[in-house]
C-alpha cells in the first residue's frame, strides 16, 4: 500500500473522516485516461496528479485537453461511435444534462463520508436521474466585473466623462454604465473599454444573463422560446453598440474564456466581466501588466434591476465504460478533495467544500485584495442563477451563436437574428420531444 505525504494525509482524513488506506486507496499498474478541460487556470490542480500516482500506484494518461466546448463535441462523437472506454472526463453543470446516461453514479464507488463535505446544492445540481455523476469543482462559476482602479482615480478623466454622460464616474453597477464607461474608455486599436467572449455557449450565456437582467426570459412557462422578445433585443443591442463603437477587439466574435483573460493581464482593457478562477493571475506581477491595480466589483444589473449572474460549477465524471472505475472514481475525489480545492481557492475559485468555506475566509482577512474578491462573488453568488434545465441547452445555444454574432457583424438586425434562432431552437426542443 502506499501513503500519501504526512500532510496530505492529516488533510484527506481531515475532509472525508475516512483512514488514509481507504482513500485514496491502492491501483498497482492501473492505467487511468482522461479527458480534461484545458487552460491556465487548471494546471496547478492538474499537477496534484503526480501526488495521486505516487500514493495510489497508479498512472494516469491524459489523452485530451481541450476547451469545454470542443471536449463537448469529441464526447458526443465518442458517444456516437460507442468509444467511451476512457475513465475520467471533466463536467459542467451546464453540459451534464445532455448525457447523464454515460457516466456512473459515484456514490456507488465513494463512501458516504467522502462526500460530506460538499455543499449539499452542488451535490443535488450534480444529481441527474437519482445519479450523482460528478463530484463539483467550484461552488458557484458565477462572473464577477474586474477593472482597472487607477481609470477611476485620475480627476481630469472624471470631469470629462461626467461632462460627457452627465453622472458621476464610478465603477459601474449597471450594464448601461458598463455600456457607456467602455466607449468613454477605449482608444482602439490600442486601449479597449470591455470586451466579451464572442462565440459557442459563451456568448450564448453572457446574452442569456442580460436578456434576464432586463427581465426577459429564455424559455416560457410553456417551455417555447422567448428570448426574440424586446428584453432580448435589448440585451443583444449591448453586444452590438459596443463593436460598431470599436469598443471591444475586432477579434471578440473569436474570443473564449482564455482570450477574455490575457487580454485583461495584458492591460489593454478597461471592464471585463470574468469567472473567479482568474482572480489570482490578474493580481500576479509574474503573469499580468494590471497587478496591483485591479478592483473587482458584483456583475452590474439590466434594465428590469436584476443582477446578472449566469452560474454552474465545473466537476469530473467517471464514464460507465471504464474498466477501473474504482480507480477513477478516486481520482475523481483526489481532484476535489480538501487539499485540492484548497490549492485552487487560493487562486479565486469558490470551492465546493464548506471546510474549504472557512479556510477561505479566514486566509483572506488578512488580504484586502482577496477580500474584495471573496465579497464581489458572494454578492454575485447570493442572486445567481443556472441556465435553464433543458438537455437541449448546448444545442441551442450551437443555432443561437451564429445568429448573435450575424447581428454583431451588421448581417442581420438584432431582431432578424433572434427570430431566426427562435425558430431554429423550437424545432430543435420539437425533435428532442420537449415540446
Amino acid at each position: 500500500m502506499r501513503y500519501l505525504t504526512t500532510a496530505s494525509a492529516a488533510l484527506i482524513a481531515a475532509a472525508t473522516g475516512l483512514a488514509a488506506q481507504e482513500l485514496p486507496g491502492s491501483f498497482e499498474g492501473v492505467t487511468i485516461d482522461a479527458k480534461l478541460i484545458g487552460g491556465q487556470q487548471y494546471e496547478a490542480l492538474y499537477n496534484r496528479i503526480a501526488e495521486w500516482e505516487e500514493a495510489t500506484g497508479a498512472t494516469v494518461n491524459v489523452i485530451s485537453k481541450k476547451n469545454h466546448f470542443e471536449l463537448d463535441r469529441e464526447i458526443k462523437s465518442d458517444i456516437a461511435t460507442g468509444q467511451l472506454n476512457w475513465c475520467v472526463g471533466s463536467n459542467h453543470s451546464s453540459f451534464a444534462p445532455q448525457y447523464p446516461g454515460i457516466y456512473v453514479d459515484l456514490r456507488q464507488y465513494l463512501p458516504e463520508e467522502a462526500l460530506s463535505d460538499f455543499v449539499p446544492g452542488n451535490l443535488a445540481s450534480a444529481t441527474l436521474n437519482d445519479r450523482l455523476v460528478m463530484l463539483p469543482r467550484a461552488q458557484f462559476d458565477v462572473s464577477a466585473l474586474y477593472y482597472q482602479k487607477d481609470l477611476y482615480e485620475d480627476p481630469e478623466q472624471a470631469a470629462a466623462f461626467e461632462a460627457e454622460y452627465g453622472y458621476p464616474l464610478t465603477v459601474p453597477e449597471t450594464w448601461d454604465q458598463v455600456s457607456d464607461q467602455a466607449m468613454f474608455f477605449a482608444d482602439a486599436p490600442n486601449f479597449y473599454g470591455t470586451q466579451y467572449a464572442g462565440k459557442e455557449e459563451a456568448i450564448a450565456g453572457r446574452f442569456y444573463e442580460i436578456l434576464i437582467a432586463n427581465g426577459g426570459e429564455f424559455l416560457n412557462d410553456a417551455g417555447e422560446p422567448a428570448f426574440n422578445s424586446e428584453a432580448g433585443v435589448e440585451a443583444l443591442n449591448w453586444f452590438v453598440d459596443l463593436y460598431a463603437a470599436d469598443a471591444v477587439p475586432v477579434g471578440v466574435p473569436n474570443y473564449l474564456w482564455d482570450d477574455l483573460g490575457q487580454g485583461f493581464a495584458s492591460g489593454t482593457v478597461a471592464l471585463n466581466l470574468d469567472w473567479p478562477g482568474w482572480a489570482g493571475f490578474f493580481n500576479d506581477p509574474e503573469a499580468s501588466k494590471v497587478a496591483g491595480n485591479v478592483g473587482v466589483a458584483p456583475p452590474p444589473t439590466g434594465s428590469a434591476g436584476i443582477r446578472s449572474g449566469w452560474s454552474g460549477f465545473h466537476g469530473f465524471s467517471v464514464t460507465e465504460d471504464c474498466a477501473n472505475p474504482e480507480a477513477a472514481a478516486s481520482l475523481v475525489w483526489f481532484l476535489t478533495n480538501e487539499e485540492s480545492q484548497m490549492l485552487e481557492s487560493a487562486a479565486g475559485p469558490l470551492p465546493s467544500r464548506q471546510s474549504v468555506w472557512a479556510h477561505v475566509i479566514e486566509e483572506a482577512a488578512d488580504d484586502p485584495y482577496r477580500s474584495e474578491v471573496l465579497a464581489a462573488f458572494q454578492t454575485a453568488a447570493e442572486t445567481a442563477f443556472p441556465v435553464p434545465q433543458t438537455p437541449s441547452w448546448i444545442e441551442i445555444t450551437n443555432v443561437l451563436y451564429p445568429e448573435l454574432q450575424a447581428a454583431i457583424l451588421g448581417d442581420k438586425t438584432p431582431q432578424e437574428a433572434l427570430d431566426e434562432a427562435a425558430d431554429e431552437a423550437t424545432m430543435i426542443l420539437e425533435d428532442a420531444g420537449e415540446l
